[in-house]
């Protein structure tokens, strides 16, 4: 897509999301302006442009008279805005609604043409999770106060920077065993051929069914799906699920994962209480992206609903996760087996 001059406002683009459509953006031609809380910790940002083609302002999506300054003039917006976890004043309905809300009510007063909101395919307004249940009310917040909006909900993204893969790839450098969360807590009794005789002797699995399902998607591609969904009459007031082309168990998931970062490790079956007493925990480590509200949302799984446009209709074919994660698991090789591999 042609966007040669174009201004474009990006609210929260400093995450692992953001770096990939502004570079989008940029190569488009576009000028975009960065729109954060933390201006210094974006400056990464502006190398990836020409001189003056990126700029950082900040922005609160929580301050309806600063997400206006940083609206202004521009000829579309794009809202990244979005927490895994609550964080001080930062709550889940404060970020997903209420600051999903001003951002569409501030490109509505400023005369925004496009809109492109980030939801998350997890939305669901029956879900135990908080995250899942706000990205809901958050989508209907948007189309009350922007009804040509663009709604895409991504699935669980994959890239160098990802919180899933690389979280438990630094896991498996220090801990000999990996959980599956959402395994039942009474094992499936499966009847194999033993191996002296045909006789068929009763075995427990308990990972059978290998956690909840994902279709996790390329960060890039999602980047390029935005950028395309900008100017598109035809997506204007639709919600798209952005997903990859396959389908995946948590237990694969982390199989691929062990498989390119050349570790065995044990794997564990973890049922949902025991990883809800985990989360607890891990809830009060400083920095930690790990809750509750996570677990739920592990658990519930990540598929598309078949029920909405896909990344498909948006002209972006999805790459397989299996020609990305060599790109970057392999870093957590043990140093000696890549030692091994330079000679």
């Amino acid at each position: 897509m042609n966007m040669q001059g174009r201004l474009v406002s990006v609210i929260g683009g400093g995450g692992f999301l953001g770096r990939y459509v502004v570079q989008g953006l940029v190569r488009s031609g576009a000028r975009v302006r960065v729109c954060v809380r933390d201006t210094q910790g974006a400056q990464y940002l502006k190398i990836l442009g020409d001189v003056g083609q990126v700029n950082l302002v900040y922005a609160n999506i929580c301050d309806p008279s600063s997400l206006r300054a940083a609206i202004d003039g521009a000829d579309s917006v794009i809202n990244l805005a979005g927490v895994l976890k609550k964080r001080g004043k930062n709550s889940f309905e404060r970020v997903h609604v209420e600051g999903a809300r001003n951002v569409a009510k501030a490109a509505k007063a400023e005369g925004v043409k496009n809109l492109v909101h980030i939801s998350s395919i997890s939305a669901n307004p029956d879900s135990k999770s908080a995250y899942a249940r706000t990205k809901f009310t958050g989508e209907q917040a948007v189309i009350e106060e922007f009804p040509g909006a663009v709604i895409l909900r991504p699935s669980l993204l994959i890239g160098p920077e990802d919180q899933f893969m690389n979280l438990f790839a630094k896991m498996a450098g220090i801990s000999p065993a990996l959980p599956v969360v959402g395994c039942p807590i009474v094992p499936k009794i499966k009847m194999v051929e033993g191996t002296a005789s045909r006789w068929r002797i009763p075995v427990l699995e308990f990972c059978s069914m290998g956690g909840a399902n994902f279709q996790p998607v390329y960060v890039g591609d999602v980047g390029d799906a935005i950028i395309n969904s900008l100017d598109n009459k035809s997506a204007q007031g639709k919600i798209f699920e952005l997903t990859g082309p396959a389908t995946y168990t948590f237990k694969r998931l982390l199989e691929l994962m062990l498989a390119e970062t050349g570790r065995r490790r044990l794997i564990v079956p973890t049922p949902i209480p025991f990883a809800l007493m985990q989360a607890f925990f891990m809830e009060f480590i400083p920095g930690s992206i790990a809750s509750r509200d996570q677990v739920w949302l592990m658990v519930e799984g990540n598929v598309k609903s078949g029920e909405c446009p896909t990344i498909e209709d948006l002209k972006i074919t999805p790459k397989n996760i299996e020609s990305i994660l060599p790109t970057y698991l392999r870093s957590y090789r043990p140093q000696k087996y890549r030692r091994a591999r330079e000679v």
